[in-house]
């Protein structure tokens, strides 16, 4: 693909540029915390940026809006499956303690009936642009293909969708470079994008859905200050900025384990502040370095059994899974959830290949595949988060390594067909560094906005979007991780 201005830049332009670039991210408040991840200091500078917005097809932008309705109303009926998600789930449980205690928790839950059938979504879908080639680059009248780009779904984020905010504020970023450079109606071309507004809208939705004026919506944070602070930060002081009289508060699960009272009720209240919760979403808990011990375990059972609507609840962070992502991917699945043919159409047309690694025939078959040529795919834990994946020959050792201890490890595990994305050059700008022209790719994660009660639906929303651009060389993980930078569409 063709960059949005010819590159490389003059070195007089591109210094005066990345100066004006880098002054206007800091004034626009798109900072993080340097310094690493546990992070004490004060010390703040901009957050990595693409210096350009990368161009993306606009139909392909319009069909990954477009679905993300679909997908909402899927991971919320997949989430009250309860036969499905024990099925999918029972190898991975056995195997993996992270994810089989989460599901203990749902397991109880279900058990004791659920108190709050209100359910909150906040999801992110992310995609790739994959640079694929017809009939293996040959057309049906014998004359080479042309590259087609499509748009293939890496994942789908039930739990911490980060990056609403930042995404509207990179995009006034590259409106300003581009103005800088001459380039007319760039307004036209990079789309407007409401995911902060969506999403606080989401929240502000489900408090008042619970019915206390008086009551708090909790974040429930890391333990220590992470790189990110500032997105948390944006959605908590808009929620109170633009709500006067609705509180937001931050606590980690530690502490809510220590404070948090659970009354007779099932109202979930917090000591420390005297007050009543109604919205707990989940910035934490959706990594094993989350709960280091038994106590940030209880907190979320605790959360889980009360009246507060969780943004995720239980079921909704098991729906998103990689597992549960594979198994929707196969033949006849989708129809189990989703009755309308177009909706199952919209939802398939984005989906790579899923490959299962249970024990038995089809596993086997999997493991054989991947032995022959790993760099033709991905193997995925039950992890969210970024820099969890295994690519190429790190694959094969990792499956050999499994051989030799205890094979059936490997359902903890998915693979996934390697999605070649669509390559293009930009320069990355981040803290410290000159700007560096390289090859990179772009994906692109549209933002949805649910909330239902069973069966009835209170709101399905696409709610705006989300790009980031890593290095052509690999690797997943976002902004925060190190591997990417913040980007915006600019539609082509």
């Amino acid at each position: 693909m063709e960059p949005v201005v010819p590159l490389p830049l003059d070195l007089s332009t591109l210094d005066s540029l990345t100066q004006s670039a880098k002054d206007y991210a800091v004034l626009n408040g798109l900072t993080y915390l340097t310094g690493g991840q546990n992070n004490t200091s004060d010390l703040v500078s901009f957050a990595p940026f693409a210096l350009l917005p990368s161009p993306v097809p606009r139909a392909l932008f319009v069909q990954a809006r477009a679905v993300q309705k679909d997908f909402n109303l899927l991971v919320h009926r997949v989430s009250h499956d309860r036969a499905f998600l024990s099925r999918c789930l029972s190898s991975v449980v056995k195997v993996d303690n992270f994810t089989a205690s989460l599901f203990h928790i749902y397991e109880q839950v279900q058990e004791e009936g659920v108190t709050q059938p209100i359910c909150l979504g906040l999801h992110r879908s992310d995609y790739l642009l994959d640079n694929t080639t017809n009939n293996d680059g040959v057309g049906t009248n014998g004359v080479t293909a042309c590259r087609q780009l499509q748009l293939k779904q890496t994942e789908i984020n039930t739990i911490a969708a980060a990056g609403a905010g930042f995404g509207e504020k990179i995009a006034r970023v590259h409106k300003h470079v581009l103005n800088l450079l001459g380039v007319a109606d760039a307004y036209k071309h990079i789309p407007e994008n409401r995911a902060l507004d969506s999403q606080l809208d989401g929240f502000v939705a489900a408090w008042e859905q619970y019915g206390s004026q008086k009551a708090i919506i909790v974040f429930v944070v890391e333990e220590e200050r992470c790189r990110n602070v500032f997105g948390q930060r944006l959605s908590e002081f808009t929620v109170m900025e633009r709500h006067p009289g609705l509180v937001v508060k931050r606590y980690s699960l530690r502490q809510i384990a220590e404070d948090a009272e659970l009354k007779s009720d099932k109202t979930l209240f917090m000591q420390v502040h005297g007050s009543e919760v109604a919205v707990v979403y989940f910035r934490a808990g959706y990594s094993p370095a989350h709960y280091p011990t038994e106590k940030e375990w209880s907190a979320r059972l605790k959360i889980e059994r009360s009246r507060a609507i969780k943004c995720p609840c239980i079921s909704y962070h098991l729906a998103g899974t990689k597992k549960v992502q594979q198994e929707l991917a196969q033949p006849g699945v989708l129809e189990r959830f989703l009755e309308d043919p177009k909706a199952v159409s919209r939802v398939r047309a984005t989906f790579a290949g899923q490959h299962t690694l249970e024990m038995g025939l089809e596993g086997d078959r999997t493991v054989q595949m991947v032995m022959r040529s790993p760099e033709d795919y991905v193997m995925k834990p039950q992890r969210e988060g970024g820099g969890n994946n295994i690519y190429g020959e790190d694959i094969r050792t990792v499956l050999n390594e499994l051989m030799q201890k205890d094979f059936e490890e490997r359902t903890a595990y998915i693979v996934m067909d390697l999605i070649c994305p669509a390559v293009l050059q930009n320069y990355f700008i981040r803290p410290g560094d000159w700007p560096r022209l390289q090859d990179s790719s772009c994906e692109l994660g549209i933002y949805g906005v649910f909330m239902a009660e069973g069966d009835q639906v209170f709101h399905n929303k696409q709610g705006g979007h989300y790009l980031r651009t890593n290095g052509s060389s690999g690797g997943d993980g976002g902004v925060y991780v190190g591997n990417a930078v913040l980007d915006s569409p600019y539609l082509v």
